[in-house]
């Protein structure tokens, strides 16, 4: 097993640690295949009682995904590698999804991109004073993904049409007001609970650590963002802004990061929000997802975006849209329309079971 992360049991638990701290925990697809491979052997093994996921190091538990190979591959031609990487973490990110026993996750730090697809599909995700969640994949040309879209969805009024296009970042109040996480535990208490877990396989523990969430900004922006993030398309949701002097400081703040983003995947992400509300399952979400990453290299702005940010650090992307406030209706269905034979599917499906 690679250093880069750390499986092993404790006690009733089965542990999970990210181990790249200096790397803020990013996930390598060594890493999400040795989830994968964990959660396969501990959903039968009645010696674990529930599952420990944490990360190394006080900076973040996981900031997403390592994509600096997909970006040499990608600019090579080869488009391989990274839809090999996406299919197989989201059918990682549905094992987790769907497990059979408690999940705990403890959050510190940035939960970003895929980060969120390991952290926050658990039953029991803890955030403490530090937690800092966000879906920031339209600022690199994709769309939120690894099951973010069926998260935004599940999000209350229009706030999953807000943080997936502007990709804003919640703290731990926020996120439990989101629903991207249920609990609330001061961090000077977590290496306590952790070892109660460990030692009793008893997840009551963790309601008897919580405490009152801490007030959500979100909670009190929400009316406001759902009288303006509530169009069938991101078009739309520009149409029905007011006079940019009359914007209340929400949606200014909301407009000042969309600016920033990919057009195309502003556009895809609001259409795969609506398409999980409508069909509220993980696999769909993520088999929607998958559709628009898979063609991200070849016909999006992923690997310019990956450019721009990470390779020559310029901040200025060309995307392939001037202005996300009239992204084709067409051009969201190239990215998101059926896939054909290319289809994701899961192992059990696979497997004709």
């Amino acid at each position: 097993m690679s250093e880069d992360i750390l499986i092993r049991k404790d006690g009733r638990a089965g542990r999970i640690t990210l181990n790249r701290p200096k790397a803020l925990n990013a996930l390598t697809y060594d890493m999400c295949m040795a989830i994968d491979a964990a959660l396969k052997d501990w959903a039968s093994d009645d010696d674990v009682a529930l599952l420990v996921i944490d990360g190394a190091g006080d900076k973040a538990f996981c900031a997403g995904g390592d994509i600096a190979e997909m970006y040499a591959t990608g600019t090579a031609g080869d488009y391989s590698y990274g839809r090999q990487f996406w299919r197989d973490e989201y059918r990682m990110n549905a094992q987790l999804f769907e497990f059979p026993k408690p999940v705990v996750s403890f959050l510190q730090g940035f939960t970003m991109g895929g980060g969120v697809g390991v952290g926050c599909h658990g039953s029991h995700r803890i955030v403490g004073e530090t937690s800092k969640i966000a879906m920031p994949e339209c600022g690199i040309g994709l769309l939120p993904d690894v099951g973010g879209t069926l998260l935004l969805a599940r999000a209350p009024g229009r706030i999953g049409e807000y943080l997936g296009t502007t990709g804003d970042r919640m703290d731990a109040g926020d996120a439990i007001f989101a629903g991207f996480a249920d609990y609330f535990i001061p961090e000077v208490d977590w290496d306590a609970l952790k070892t109660d877990l460990c030692q009793t396989g008893d997840w009551e523990a963790v309601d008897r650590a919580a405490r009152p969430a801490p007030a959500a900004r979100l909670a009190e922006w929400q009316p406001l963002i759902d009288d303006y993030f509530g169009g069938e398309t991101l078009g739309d949701i520009w149409r029905g802004l007011p006079a940019e002097d009359d914007w209340p400081e929400p949606i200014r703040h909301a407009m000042k990061l969309m600016d920033r983003n990919a057009p195309l995947a502003m556009a895809a992400a609001v259409e795969c929000v609506h398409r999980a509300r409508i069909r509220d399952d993980m696999r769909t979400a993520l088999r929607q997802e998958y559709r628009f990453t898979h063609r991200s290299m070849a016909q999006g702005d992923f690997l310019e975006g990956i450019r721009a940010a990470i390779i020559d650090k310029d901040r200025s992307p060309k995307w392939a849209h001037a202005d996300w406030r009239a992204v084709p209706g067409g051009d969201v269905h190239a990215m998101t329309g059926p896939l054909g034979p290319d289809e994701l599917t899961f192992d059990d499906e696979r497997n004709g079971a």
